[in-house]
């Protein structure tokens, strides 16, 4: 304590605030619409990823160490879409801007935990794709049932201990000045910066936070996917190298998803206007969810076939039922 009162200065004391505000989506009279639309998005987001569960769970065939990752991807988007945008429309569509402190750094940890785990699956993912093609006779070895669980597993461990250290940091800060935080939810960064001790050991997690959940990944899947580049153009004959990549489609169209408007964002930040910015960042944080389990359904050819498999048999036991009142 003697350390903050020092840095705060010798007559301010260290200070908690009893709420924030989270002011980043209101003030426009027209934001209305885009809360039925997150809404929308928020309504699609659970039924198709519990619609991919679903599939999974139920159709053995689906329980490979790939088809692992895709399920706790879909869990994950429902997760962070359950803890994000049911809070954003009670926030600003019920003007309930006024969030306890507590509340808020739950909300924070829940956000974060789950847009670092979207991250770190895509990882899952990559991996499974580069040894399924740059390896594919030792896929059944390297990438078993129990790898998968693992790496899932490792994962989870890491982001929740990761976004713990810096809610942890977070009430160590004394907030003497404004409380209003200029951002869609509880947003770590904004929150920070409000602190009028010093705040470098949260600047620095921060910053650390975003090379280890964002480059870091982001770099490994470049070089996954230059691996399997390199290993496609020693293939004998396009239609097999065509076949090997399609494999790849689903992957890449969720790796575009949701790194390619995060680095839009975070690179034209000082060009963009900062309620731009923010309803950007509020886009790639609803929009992957809700497009991910469309993707896999569309270009994943085996969960295509269950899914038509599923429809053939309760179409049959329809009929069957009917014929069977009849007579």
């Amino acid at each position: 304590m003697n350390l903050f009162n020092s840095a705060l200065g010798e007559n301010i004391t260290f200070v908690k605030p009893a709420y924030f505000i989270i002011s980043g989506l209101s003030g426009s009279p027209k934001m209305k619409h885009y809360y039925v639309f997150l809404f929308f998005v928020y309504v699609v987001s659970v039924l198709g990823n519990t619609a991919v569960m679903a599939v999974i769970y139920l159709d053995h065939n689906l329980r490979t160490p790939k088809y692992i990752a895709v399920f706790n991807l879909a869990f994950v988007d429902l997760f962070g879409s359950s803890a994000l945008v049911p809070k954003i429309l009670d926030i600003f569509l019920f003007n309930h801007q006024y969030i306890p402190y507590s509340d808020c750094l739950a909300f924070l940890f829940f956000c974060y935990t789950s847009l670092s785990m979207q991250s770190f699956n895509l990882v899952a993912l990559s991996y499974d794709r580069l040894i399924a093609i740059v390896f594919p006779l030792h896929y059944q070895v390297k990438v078993t049932h129990r790898f998968m669980l693992s790496m899932i597993a490792c994962f989870w461990v890491f982001v929740i201990i990761a976004v713990l250290i810096s809610v942890g940091l977070l009430t160590r800060l004394s907030f003497c000045k404004s409380v209003v935080i200029n951002s869609y939810f509880c947003d770590h960064g904004q929150i920070y910066r409000l602190a009028c001790n010093d705040y470098t050991p949260s600047l620095i997690i921060g910053v650390l936070l975003v090379v280890v959940i964002l480059c870091f990944p982001l770099t490994f899947i470049l070089f996954t996917y230059f691996c399997i580049s390199y290993a496609l153009s020693k293939v004998a004959t396009v239609q097999e190298r065509v076949k090997a990549f399609k494999t790849c489609t689903a992957h890449l169209s969720l790796v575009a998803i949701y790194f390619i408007p995060l680095l839009i964002t975070f690179t034209l930040m000082e060009k963009i206007h900062p309620n731009a910015r923010i309803i950007n960042l509020s886009l790639t944080s609803v929009f992957p969810p809700m497009l991910n389990p469309i993707i896999y359904v569309l270009q994943t050819q085996e969960i295509k076939e269950s899914v038509k498999k599923k429809l053939k048999i309760r179409r049959k036991s329809k009929v069957t039922i009917k014929r069977s009142i009849i007579m």
